[in-house]
């Protein structure tokens, strides 16, 4: 049979809530014993037989102290006394004792204890200390169906997450105790982002759990090494990955050649093509652009201003930044570059400006000089990499770095509002230029598009994209993207024929991929009858993909990138 305490725990209550639980079902256990209690000694010590309803009400009423004596006129039995004040005496202990559980931290600010708020956890994930939007990071592992404790260090930060529904506690991540508070013993990682302190976290982590995946971010490259050393089993870089993500597209719009491809089968990849403002694609809608017929390629989706179509309405109109997600052989790919990508091709000389030259600029310009460009780079200070000391946000600033005749700018400075300026200004000195953007919230990226950006990354989504892709082992197109791309085993369709799986009507999931038993890319033939030895290449945002996993009950395989 089985107990109270283990039913409750299956619905996953927190702490709190099971603790309330537990002293309801006692308190109502204490009225109904009581009032049997009392029915029987009236009958047995006074002779007295009335309706075990008006015991209860008896009862109700001397523990709640709402009245007394309508029934002392027939006590006479000394043990009745003593069980009548028994009662009494137990209600007002009673009273006091909810006011105090549940009464006061309902309608009082008083401090809560967060630790009462979470549910039991286990195979979850620890975050120390996140400091890039915490809400992204947290939504996207819910999407992911993972777990997780979050520890901050300032109580205002973490009562502010905790009371919008996260698992929040506060405590120090340098101290062990806080670690035992979240469940350490249990976890499957920890997520530190403490900045100057992830040194102290990690050597608290590991004399903890020795064994435990440890994944640490970090503002400075540079600390890679000393991070691994103390005991970081991987290290993520933010920054870097969007100033080579953004170097990447600005040499990408006037290059021929292929970057950032995932191979999804064979000879089959997938990549994203930015539509510059000269292609003959502009003006046209995606049913009018007959990509396939024109190059072999297939449009698998688009982001318009930002906005994720997947797959894109064939009536939506593709304009200078749309973003095509498109997969195809690589000759197809490539013949679709011509058409999507300026009329000029890039040159050695072809000239880059970078606006802000810190992590994101570093890494950009590096790219960029690999590539064979010019970089002409401005800050605020004078530093390695500066050709002009002044605000990347004047008009003075961006004609002495000739961006009139550049052929792209990087905006890389950590000040939004400064990151718009500068995009509004390059637009309107030079029309044709490709803007790319980075920006630190995550709610800047559609105004930015507004300002006339080309391509915007978020601190926020790079950082949550790529801590769910350590924490998933999953293949991202772009660390910025909501897109999903993972290989699943088709034993669950075999006999079934493509269309007849109905798995886009019901997750919302492309399958953009097929291979056989002996690894061979197949044809995407929509009567084909699976075997079940086939392995299925899926896309679709996130919530899409974790749809299909639990729809279908599958695992996702390993994909190569």
């Amino acid at each position: 049979m089985t107990s109270i305490p283990e039913l409750v725990r299956r619905f996953g209550p927190s702490r709190r809530i099971r603790h309330v639980i537990y002293y309801v079902i006692g308190l109502v256990s204490l009225v109904v014993f009581y009032a049997v209690a009392y029915n029987y000694a009236l009958a047995r010590l006074e002779g007295v037989n009335q309706s075990i309803f008006a015991s209860f009400e008896f009862v109700i009423q001397t523990m709640t102290t709402t009245g007394y004596g309508q029934d002392s006129d027939i006590w006479s039995h000394p043990l009745m006394f003593l069980f009548v004040a028994s009662i009494q005496i137990s209600g007002i202990a009673i009273g006091f004792f909810t006011l105090r559980l549940i009464i006061i931290p309902l309608f009082t600010s008083a401090q809560v204890n967060l630790d009462d708020r979470l549910s039991p956890k286990s195979d979850h994930v620890i975050i120390c200390e996140y400091r890039r939007d915490s809400a992204i990071l947290l939504d996207e592992l819910k999407e992911l169906g993972i777990d997780y404790v979050l520890i901050s260090s300032s109580r205002e930060d973490a009562e502010s997450l905790s009371n919008r529904g996260y698992a929040a506690i506060h405590g120090s991540p340098q101290s062990a105790a806080t670690f035992e508070r979240a469940s350490i013993r249990t976890a499957r990682a920890v997520i530190t982002d403490a900045g100057n302190a992830n040194v102290n976290t990690i050597l608290t982590v590991r004399t903890l759990r020795p064994d435990i995946n440890v994944i640490a971010l970090t503002d400075d490259s540079d600390m890679e090494g000393i991070l691994r050393t103390v005991g970081a089993d991987t290290v993520l870089s933010p920054h870097a990955v969007m100033g080579h993500r953004l170097a990447e597209k600005a040499v990408a719009s006037f290059s021929a050649e292929l970057r950032d491809t995932i191979e999804i089968g064979g000879t089959t990849k997938l990549m994203e093509l930015p539509v510059s403002e000269s292609s003959e694609l502009v003006g046209r809608r995606i049913r009018d652009t007959r990509v396939r017929e024109r190059t072999g390629a297939t449009i698998v989706g688009a982001w318009f201003d930002g906005e994720l179509q997947l797959p894109p309405s064939p009536d939506a109109v593709v304009r200078p930044n749309t973003v095509l997600l498109v997969s195809g052989e690589e000759t197809a790919l490539k013949e679709l570059n011509e058409f999507t990508r300026p009329p000029r091709s890039f040159t050695e000389h072809e000239r880059f400006v970078l606006v802000g030259l810190g992590e994101v600029g570093q890494a950009a310009k590096s790219v960029i000089q690999e590539a064979g460009g010019e970089v002409v780079g401005i800050d605020l200070e004078e530093r390695d990499g500066v050709d002009i000391v002044g605000d990347g946000g004047s008009r003075e600033a961006l004609l002495a770095a000739g961006v009139e005749t550049a052929g792209a700018i990087v905006v890389g400075v950590p000040d939004d509002s400064i990151a718009l300026l500068t995009t509004a200004l390059a637009q309107s000195l030079s029309p044709e230029i490709e803007i790319l953007v980075r920006v630190g919230d995550a709610e800047t990226t559609q105004k930015a598009f507004t300002a006339g950006a080309d391509y915007v990354l978020s601190v926020p989504r790079v950082s949550a994209r790529m801590v769910a892709k350590e924490l998933r082992g999953e293949d991202i197109l772009a660390p910025a993207s909501q897109i999903r791309l993972v290989r699943v085993p088709a034993a669950e369709f075999a006999g079934k024929t493509l269309a007849n799986s109905r798995i886009y009507e019901q997750t919302g999931c492309r399958v953009i991929a097929i291979q056989d038993s002996d690894g061979q890319t197949v044809d995407i033939d929509p009567q084909r009858r699976f075997t079940g030895d086939e392995r299925l290449t899926i896309v679709g945002r996130d919530e899409a993909v974790q749809k299909f996993l639990k729809r279908f009950d599958v695992s996702p395989t390993d994909l190569a990138s």
